[in-house]
C-alpha cells in the first residue's frame, strides 16, 4: 500500500523527444556559437535551429501543475542579450539575435574558412647592429609573430616583426613544416613588410585574403593571430572604437589608424583584422599598455595597406609616404586671422617653417596661409572633412599621395590668393628616426670613434627613456632642427678608445663635431675624406661647447695602437678573391674598413658561426675563410 500512495507535489515530467531540457549543458567546440581557439571556424550547425527551439520552449503557455517554474537570468527574450556578430554573419542577423540568417551560412563558411587558413605564423631570427660599438653586432635572438597570405604569392606582416632579419620562416595553420621566406619590401613608416616563399608546396590549399573597405565606428572586428599564451591560432573580437591619425611607434610617423577594443598581445603583430563579412580591414601592429587603460589596440587600416602594396607594384620597391615639408600652426584665434589678412569666410593654417631640403621650399614661405590641399578646404584647426560627422587631420590627404606625385595647394600671401602645383617627396630629418635596416656608419682615427646620430643610436646609448636621458642639445636638434642640405648629418665623437696618443681626451662622449681644421663638418663621409687627405701638421677638431682637440701627423704615424685585440689572417686564396673586387691586402686595415663602410661600398667585418669572416660588397655577403685570433692595429 505504501507503494500505491500518491505523493503530494509536482508530477515528474519526462521530456519528449522533440523538447529541450531546460538545464545547463556543457558547450563543446563543435557547438560553440563563437570562434574556438583550437578550431577557428564557423560552426557547421545552424545556430538558428537551437535558438528557435529554446524560444518555443520558453513561450509555451500550457498549464503546468505545481509551482510556476523560475526562469534563469538572461533567459527571457526581453533580457537575453543578442550574440556578438561573427565573421560571416550579416548585420541583420546580429540585430535579430542570430535567428534570421538562414541561407547565408553556406556562403559565409566558404568565404571565411580560407581566410582563416591564410593566417600564418612568422618565425624570425634577428641580428641587430650595435650602434654603441658599430664595428660589431648584438647577439642574435628569435621572435614569432603573425602574417597572412594575399594575392600574387605574397605574405604581409609587420615591419618590426622582420627588422634586422637574418632568417625568416613561415608556418601555415595546421602544418608542421616551416618554409623559408624572402623579404621583398619593408615599409618602416607604415610598419608593413611583404614576404614571399619560393617553395610551391607552401601555396597549396591556401586562398588569399580579400580586403574590405574602411570600417565605421562600432563595426565588429575579429583579430586573428598567434599571440603568446599558446601555440595554436587565437581569435579575439571587438569593435572599432576610433578612427584618426595615429602615431606609428616603429616608424615615428603619423598615419591613419584604427583603435579597437579587441585584445592585441605580443605575437599578434602582423595578424589580420576581419570584419563581419570575412574581409580583412587591417593589420594588428601595436597596443597601449598603461595601468589606467584596458584593451586598447591599434590596427593599420586598408588605405595604408593598399598604399604600401600599390607603391611596391608601381615602383618595384617601397618608396615611402610623402609629406608636406612644412611646420604649421592653428589659426583659431580671430585676432591672429585678422592680423594675417584673412577674411571672415577664409580658413586655413599658417606656415611656421619650411624644410630647406623639401620641394615645397621653392614655392612656399613662412607666414603663408594654406587654404586648401588638392581642392579640399582646410579648417583653422588643420582638419578636413572625412566622413559623415567626422573630421581628420589634413595630413591624411598628403599620405594618400605617392612619392613624386603632384598636389594643388592654395595659399594666402599678403592678402592675395596664390595657387601652386607642387611635387611631393619623402621627408628627411637631421636626426633620422631609423636606419632602414642598414648598419651604422662610423670612422676611427687615433682612437676617436666618429659616428652619426640617429634615434636608434640614442636608444642604444641612453635606453628607451632617451628623450629624458640624452643631452639637451642633442634632443633640441632631434625635435626642432632641420637639415640645410640633403646630405647633412649630425656627426659626434661617440667615444675615445684609450691610447697613448689621445691622453686627456678620454672623457669625450657623444659630443658634436663642428669643424675640422677650420672647415665645417657636413657629414661623416666628408669628415673622413678631409682627414685622409690632410697634409697639415696638426689635425684640429672643433667640438661642441668650444672644445678643441689636436693630434699631430707625426704622433699618429708613430703610434700603431691596438684597438680590438683581433687580427684576421686569411688564406692566400683569399687575396685573389679580394683582388677581383679591387681590394688589395694592404687595404684591409681598420681605417680603410671605416672609410669604405661610409662610402657606399659597405665593406665590413661580420663574425658568425665558428668565426667565419665575411666581406660585404654592396650588401652581398661573400664567405671568405676562417680566421685566427691575434691583434689588429690601425694606422
Amino acid at each position: 500500500m505504501p507503494e500505491n500512495k500518491r505523493k503530494r507535489g509536482r508530477k515528474p515530467k519526462v521530456p519528449a523527444a522533440d523538447e529541450t531540457l531546460d538545464v545547463p549543458s556543457t558547450t563543446t567546440a563543435a557547438d560553440d556559437d563563437v570562434f574556438s581557439v583550437s578550431n577557428v571556424e564557423i560552426v557547421p550547425a545552424n545556430p538558428s535551429t537551437a535558438v528557435a527551439t529554446t524560444n518555443n520552449h520558453l513561450l509555451d503557455h500550457r498549464p503546468r501543475r505545481g509551482r510556476p517554474k523560475k526562469l534563469p537570468k538572461h533567459e527571457t527574450p526581453e533580457e537575453k542579450p543578442p550574440p556578438l556578430p561573427r565573421v560571416g554573419h550579416s548585420r541583420a542577423a546580429a540585430e535579430n539575435g542570430g535567428a534570421e540568417f538562414v541561407g547565408e551560412v553556406g556562403p559565409a563558411v566558404g568565404r571565411v574558412v580560407p581566410a582563416m587558413d591564410a593566417v600564418v605564423k612568422v618565425f624570425c631570427v634577428h641580428t641587430e647592429p650595435n650602434f654603441s660599438l658599430p664595428w660589431q653586432r648584438k647577439r642574435q635572438y628569435s621572435s614569432s609573430s603573425s602574417g597572412f597570405v594575399i594575392g600574387g604569392r605574397r605574405v604581409l606582416t609587420n615591419a618590426h616583426s622582420v627588422e634586422h632579419h637574418t632568417q625568416v620562416k613561415l608556418k601555415k595553420r595546421g602544418s608542421d613544416t616551416k618554409y623559408l621566406a624572402t623579404v621583398l619590401a619593408i615599409g618602416t613608416e607604415c610598419d608593413i613588410a611583404m614576404l614571399t616563399v619560393n617553395d610551391d608546396q607552401f601555396w597549396e590549399g591556401v586562398s588569399p585574403v580579400e580586403f574590405g573597405d574602411l570600417p565605421a565606428l562600432q563595426d565588429a572586428v575579429t583579430v586573428v593571430g598567434y599571440p603568446i599564451g599558446g601555440d595554436t591560432i587565437s581569435v579575439t573580437s571587438g569593435v572599432v572604437s576610433r578612427i584618426e591619425i595615429l602615431s606609428y611607434v616603429h616608424g615615428s610617423t603619423e598615419l591613419l589608424g584604427l583603435q579597437i577594443d579587441a585584445a592585441i598581445n605580443s605575437g599578434n603583430s602582423g595578424g589580420p583584422a576581419f570584419n563581419d563579412k570575412g574581409n580583412c580591414v587591417g593589420i594588428a601592429f601595436q597596443s597601449l599598455k598603461h595601468e589606467d587603460v584596458e584593451n586598447i589596440g591599434y590596427v593599420i587600416p586598408t588605405p595604408v595597406i593598399m598604399h604600401f602594396i600599390q607603391d611596391y607594384e608601381k615602383n618595384g620597391a617601397y618608396t615611402g609616404f610623402p609629406i608636406l615639408g612644412v611646420e604649421w600652426q592653428k589659426m583659431e584665434n580671430p585676432d591672429l586671422r585678422m592680423a594675417m589678412g584673412m577674411k571672415a569666410d577664409q580658413k586655413g593654417v599658417r606656415i611656421r617653417r619650411v624644410d630647406p631640403t623639401a620641394p615645397e621650399s621653392e614655392v612656399l614661405k613662412p607666414s603663408d596661409i594654406i587654404l586648401s590641399f588638392d581642392g579640399v578646404d582646410i579648417a583653422n584647426d588643420g582638419t578636413v572633412p572625412f566622413r559623415h560627422g567626422e573630421r581628420i587631420g589634413f595630413s591624411y590627404l598628403v599620405s594618400q599621395k605617392y612619392t613624386g606625385d603632384s598636389a594643388a595647394v592654395k595659399v594666402l600671401r599678403d592678402s592675395k590668393i596664390l595657387n601652386f602645383n607642387m611635387k611631393l617627396a619623402t621627408h628627411r630629418r637631421l636626426i633620422p628616426s631609423h636606419n632602414k635596416g642598414r648598419p651604422p656608419s662610423y670612422y676611427i682615427i687615433a682612437g676617436f670613434v666618429f659616428s652619426t646620430v640617429s634615434v636608434p643610436y640614442l636608444r642604444s646609448e641612453y635606453g628607451k627613456d632617451y628623450e629624458y636621458e640624452a643631452p639637451v642639445k642633442l634632443l633640441d636638434k632631434l625635435l626642432y632642427s632641420m637639415p640645410q642640405s640633403p646630405d647633412e648629418q649630425l656627426v659626434v665623437v661617440s667615444q675615445v678608445l684609450v691610447a697613448d696618443i689621445n691622453i686627456g681626451y678620454e672623457d669625450i662622449v657623444n659630443t658634436q663635431v663642428l669643424a675640422f681644421n677650420g672647415k665645417p663638418v657636413k657629414n661623416l663621409k666628408s669628415l673622413a675624406n678631409t682627414v685622409e687627405n690632410c697634409d697639415d701638421e696638426f689635425l684640429k677638431f672643433d667640438l661642441e661647447y668650444d672644445q678643441v682637440h689636436c693630434i699631430t701627423l707625426s704622433s699618429l704615424s708613430a703610434h700603431r695602437t691596438p684597438v680590438f685585440g683581433l687580427c684576421y689572417i686569411l688564406k692566400e686564396t683569399v687575396w685573389g678573391s679580394l683582388d677581383n673586387k679591387g681590394v688589395t691586402p694592404t687595404s684591409v686595415a681598420i681605417d680603410s674598413l671605416m672609410v669604405w663602410s661610409i662610402s657606399g661600398e659597405n665593406i665590413g667585418v661580420r663574425l658568425s658561426g665558428v668565426l667565419n669572416i665575411c666581406f660585404t660588397f654592396k650588401y652581398k655577403i661573400l664567405e671568405i675563410a676562417q680566421v685566427f685570433i691575434l691583434f689588429i692595429i690601425f694606422q
